[in-house]
């Protein structure tokens, strides 16, 4: 009975430890395979701190006025720095002012987590000579830069990059960024147990952001009518979009024992 519980076991540690490449290629990684780096990090990173911006009541009503849901916090920023004053001589007053194409909101599809978008660094131990354990301790042989982007081209990128971020860092919750480093020198002092007559290899990736959706697009016009004002979108049009976004002073690591040099 007991040898039977011991090899029920064994079976059960073999079948954990084979699903965590699945778990990592699901976005779900590995338990402790993600360390924070942000305090060990040699190069600082800017936070990402996107601020909400909250729009004026001027803007409020304007926004409910619109036949398009408007999100773009350029466009906000622009209507909180506008004003109209009402006036009793506005009677028969009409004007239509043009304030040109915009990206007005981005629809989130699909959000994953790649956590080897790329690979950073390899620090290596040789313990094939050795009667006892090694300790492997990871640090950053070279300065990486880990960059991101839309993989298409759209009108107005800086601002659809940012609705991307936005929508990207509220439903995951991690420090994002479209470009990040890792710094030379950096390490932390988490060991991997290197066995006697083995080699220890640990790899060190910068995760990333799958963010799909798709962005809408619309001509927007100020109409004044007397003392009503409102938003009015014309030409509307929806394009498909997609975005890599590094996690920011995040690494996911692989750790790999051998007997032969990979």
């Amino acid at each position: 009975m007991k040898k039977w519980a011991v090899s029920l076991f064994a079976s059960a540690l073999l079948l954990y430890a084979a699903a965590f490449p699945a778990l990592a290629a699901a976005g779900k990684p590995a338990p402790g395979a993600v360390i924070d780096i942000s305090k060990e990090n040699t190069y600082p990173n800017p936070t990402q701190d996107l601020p909400h911006l909250e729009p004026s009541s001027f803007t409020k009503q304007l926004l409910r006025s619109a036949n398009v849901k408007i999100e773009n916090p350029e466009l906000i920023h622009l209507f909180n720095e506008s004003s109209a004053t009402d006036t009793p001589w506005a009677v028969g007053y009409r004007a239509t002012i043009y304030l040109g194409q915009w990206p007005l909101n981005y629809q989130s599809l699909e959000t994953s987590t790649n956590w080897e978008y790329q690979k950073v660094n390899t620090n290596f131990l040789d313990n094939r000579g050795g009667d006892t354990a090694q300790k492997l301790y990871y640090k950053q042989e070279m300065q990486k830069y880990v960059r991101g982007g839309l993989t298409v081209k759209v009108p107005n990128e800086d601002a659809v990059k940012r609705m991307m971020l936005n929508k990207a860092m509220e439903k995951t919750n991690l420090p994002l960024a479209f470009s990040t480093v890792v710094g030379l020198g950096t390490k932390k002092d988490q060991p991997y147990n290197v066995p006697a007559k083995k080699m220890g290899y640990l790899y060190a990736y910068a995760p990333a952001v799958n963010e799909k959706g798709k962005v809408t697009y619309g001509e927007v016009y100020i109409v004044l009518k007397g003392n009503k004002k409102k938003i009015v979108v014309k030409n509307v049009t929806t394009r498909g979009v997609g975005a890599w976004i590094p996690v920011q002073d995040r690494l996911y690591m692989s750790y790999v024992v051998s007997e032969q040099p990979r």
